[in-house]
């Protein structure tokens, strides 16, 4: 999806939203992204301690477990792993020690311990016996990472234009390789408003219509979403491809213009001053000069970077040009978690996550974006996550 972008880039499969700007990389661009580590063994079942997976086994706080989910994110890697596409990008990697050969012996490796594990003590001792941890340098060089978050909305939408379904998401125009660059602009191709204009060439390529422009927008930015029609089906959209500007956080822009407060900065905010002034987003919505394309997927999950398909809290998106596609690794955060109420809490957690996708707003060693899943709760959580924490990918000895 990314985020085709995403999780916010040209080869995608997600998109995704950060509302703060990121800091610039102290990394020097030559040095290895990852770092050999000897994490030690201080760690506890009451901490939040590397490969200890709460959510693994008996569920977080609530939440049900999602050990198949895990299964379900490796086979999708082991089989990215089979494709021309992965010979090329592990031929290409930064670091030699970390082949093709020994990520995909790596997870099958760890699919057959979370498999067979009767606990996550079990587990964890096992991955610590057997496995070595590659951690990221982050963008300080002491391991420092920032992690955001992104999902698939779903939102009602329309075949064909009506009153009250105006604005429209598009499919790729025919000609589109042979578009000279620089790109049209957002405001060029769908005008201030987000209407089109007579002259747009454009017409005649819009595949859905949404009432609201903020949804609209939302699944350029997300690179995904899925949609109840209004004659009674289902279906979604996924990225196909975007043109070539970089991420604009409109966030950070309504927060300069003093619109939002630093407490407001997030997705909740946006959406809230939005509603309040929609006239406003005639003026912040094209600041963003990238403009995405779809196609319909008829309701098939939302596909990550290397072709395959996105798994709730257990797919990530980061930059490939330092990540290793499709491995293993373990992030240590702080999210928000359902809590009582519908309130959502702040937990540190620990979380094995396969690394499948990328996103235009993800560079450097030091981002992580992590896919939530679908829907406004998952929206609501990746509306508030903006953290830091590790992470470091495990392969076998």
């Amino acid at each position: 999806m990314r985020k085709t972008l995403a999780l916010f880039s040209l080869s995608l499969g997600i998109t995704f939203f950060n509302p703060l700007q990121i800091a610039v990389s102290q990394v020097s661009p030559t040095a290895p992204p990852l770092k050999l580590v000897d994490i030690g063994t201080n760690c506890t079942p009451h901490h939040a301690c590397l490969g200890w997976d709460e959510q693994l086994f008996s569920g977080h706080r609530g939440l049900k477990s999602d050990r198949q989910g895990l299964l379900n994110s490796i086979d999708n890697s082991l089989r990215y792993l089979e494709t021309p596409k992965a010979v090329t990008a592990y031929d290409n990697y930064p670091i030699k020690e970390i082949t093709r050969d020994r990520v995909r012996r790596s997870l099958r490796r760890f699919r057959q311990l979370v498999a067979t594990a009767k606990s996550p003590a079990q587990l964890q001792a096992a991955v610590r016996r057997e496995f070595a941890f590659y951690k990221s340098v982050g963008d300080d060089g002491q391991g420092t990472v920032k992690f955001t978050a992104y999902y698939a909305p779903i939102y009602q939408a329309s075949r064909v234009r009506t009153a009250q379904y105006k604005y429209p998401i598009y499919r790729v125009p025919p000609d589109f390789e042979q578009w000279t660059k620089p790109h049209p602009k957002r405001v060029e191709l769908e005008g201030v408003d987000g209407l089109l204009g007579e002259k747009s060439q454009l017409r005649g390529l819009e595949m859905f219509w949404l009432r609201d422009r903020f949804q609209a927008y939302m699944i350029h930015i997300q690179g995904s979403a899925k949609l109840n029609l209004t004659d009674g089906t289902q279906t979604s959209v996924g990225f196909v491809r975007g043109t070539d500007y970089p991420w604009t956080s409109i966030g950070r822009l309504l927060f300069q213009d003093g619109k939002l407060t630093k407490e407001e900065l997030n997705m909740p905010g946006i959406i809230r001053y939005f509603r309040k002034s929609p006239q406003s987003m005639s003026n912040y919505l094209p600041r963003w000069e990238r403009f995405i394309f779809f196609k319909e997927t008829k309701g098939e999950p939302a596909t990550g970077s290397i072709s395959v398909p996105l798994v709730p809290e257990r797919s990530i998106a980061t930059d490939k040009s330092l990540m290793p596609p499709g491995a293993l690794a373990v992030m240590n955060a702080t999210f928000p978690y359902p809590g009582q109420r519908n309130q959502l809490i702040q937990r540190r957690v620990s979380r094995f996550v396969l690394d499948q996708d990328t996103g235009s707003a993800i560079k450097g060693p030091g981002r992580v974006d992590y896919f939530l899943g679908y829907g406004d709760l998952a929206g609501d959580r990746a509306g508030i996550t903006v953290t830091t924490g590790s992470i470091y990918y495990l392969l076998l000895k």
